[in-house]
């Protein structure tokens, strides 16, 4: 590396932060702290997690500046240009059920990038399959206390794992498992779910091998693979009928019943997508065990629902039932063929309180991924517009944030929300993903950012 390109290159300083007291600027570069080079954002925060510390910096004109800084475990208000300090890794594997060899040609590049960076497991909840670890990678997250680390485990049998990962140091790496249990490193596990492969069985064995991770290994989801018609040439895999999801769910609510009693954690979940397939109700609350596995569709619509039921019961108590809610509002939402019956259920309930709110829901097939594909976070812009154009969608149509890029109005064939409002005639309102925000966007009448816009207060 040459002398420009040392140390990490800074984007943008926080007015009023200590970086900018101390007159840091984008362009500036970090070279190190307390005399360390610093790898990657990991690095930084353990650096910086101290009421003094001596940083060198390169200023954009190419000064050097040694800055002896003292603060109260405060953010210095520094932004890198690159996020994680470093480049991301990407996936050494090819798994037999992997997505992203299952999309279209076409999209957008980022789309088909496979990361497997054990930092974003940190970062962003990300789950990775430990092959791009390395023992240094071990040694740091203990020394850094870092946690929870999210594992995809898949299976615990080591040849099974080679084959399914697609990668003959897949079931090598298993140990690592087991060094991050001996230093108490808080974990969680995914399994994602194939047919005839490292189901019933198979899956018996990888459950009874991840408990003796208890209670380090905190929870446990069992997914199933997500199959598009983009599947020409790849592993063939089957989806699961509605049979084999109560017996997935047999099998996993029967080792709940003897972990419970013995660790007081149900620790191992079958996600929502299994239920909804089974035709069986969602598991009562106190068996999420906290909602470990939200990300992983575990719980997700309990908790909404308990969200939906607790903001209703909180606008009983103040006395607003029956209450005039002013003209009749009309609206609309678009959500996937699985959360459908279980949304009419809850649409239902407001109505009932809220008789002038006149909604609309319809179901979207996914035609873009194919009709394997049933959550809403999967839907596309094309085939919302296919098949609501022509229909009463009222004064706005709500879509959940979960269908869109993150911190972005972009769905995932890069049609975006003015495209939506373009070519439905109709304004889209983007809901948040709690029960909470749900009611609110069914019973103000404007949609939020309007000047007009009531949130009442259901938290």
């Amino acid at each position: 590396m040459n002398q420009k390109e040392r140390g990490h290159k800074i984007k943008a300083v926080e007015p009023g932060s200590i970086a900018a007291e101390l007159e840091l600027e984008p362009g500036d570069r970090v070279v190190t702290i307390n005399g360390h080079e610093i790898e990657d954002i990991f690095d930084y925060e353990y650096y910086v997690d101290s009421p003094s510390m001596l940083m060198a910096v390169e200023k954009g004109n190419g000064e050097e500046w040694e800055l002896d800084i003292e603060h109260e475990y405060e953010d210095l208000g520094i932004t890198f240009e690159n996020g994680l300090m470093s480049e991301y890794r990407s996936c050494s594997n090819q798994c037999v059920f992997c997505f992203i060899d299952q999309m279209p040609p076409g999209m957008r590049e980022t789309l088909y990038f496979k990361d497997d960076d054990s930092r974003l497991s940190f970062l962003q909840g990300n789950y990775i399959t430990l092959t791009n670890m390395k023992k240094k990678d071990i040694d740091r997250i203990i020394r850094f206390h870092l946690s929870p680390i999210n594992i995809s485990v898949h299976t615990t049998n080591p040849d099974l794992r080679c084959k399914m990962l697609h990668n003959r140091f897949a079931g090598q790496v298993l140990s690592m498992i087991d060094r991050l249990w001996e230093a108490k490193t808080p974990m969680n596990g995914q399994i994602v779910l194939c047919k005839g492969i490292n189901d019933g069985e198979e899956l018996e064995r990888t459950i009874k091998d991840l408990t003796k991770y208890i209670p380090y290994m905190e929870s446990v989801s069992v997914v199933p693979v997500g199959l598009t018609k983009f599947r020409e040439g790849l592993y063939p895999l089957e989806p699961f009928n509605r049979e084999d999801a109560k017996q997935v769910i047999a099998q996993i609510e029967r080792w709940q019943e003897t972990l419970y009693p013995k660790f007081g954690t149900h620790f191992i979940h079958a996600s929502d997508e299994f239920y909804l397939l089974a035709g069986w109700p969602m598991p009562k609350e106190e068996r999420y065990d906290g909602y470990l596995q939200l990300e992983n569709g575990v719980g997700m619509l309990r908790l909404f629902q308990e969200e939906i039921l607790d903001a209703l019961a909180k606008i009983e108590c103040k006395q607003t039932k029956g209450q005039d809610m002013g003209e009749e509002v009309e609206i609309s939402i678009a959500t996937g063929i699985s959360a459908y019956e279980s949304l009419q259920t809850y649409i239902g309930w407001v109505t009932e309180r809220f008789p002038n709110r006149k909604i609309h829901l319809y179901p979207i097939i996914n035609e873009f991924f194919g009709h394997q594909i049933t959550v809403a976070g999967l839907l596309t812009g094309q085939d919302l517009i296919k098949q609501l154009k022509g229909k009463e969608l009222g004064t706005r149509l709500l879509l959940s944030v979960n269908m869109f890029r993150s911190g972005e109005e972009v769905l995932l064939d890069d049609i975006t929300k003015t495209d939506l409002e373009n070519a439905l005639q109709v304004p889209v309102n983007i809901v948040k993903s709690s029960g909470y925000d749900f009611v609110n966007a069914l019973l103000s009448p404007v949609p939020e950012g309007h000047p007009e816009y009531k949130e009442y207060e259901l938290h």
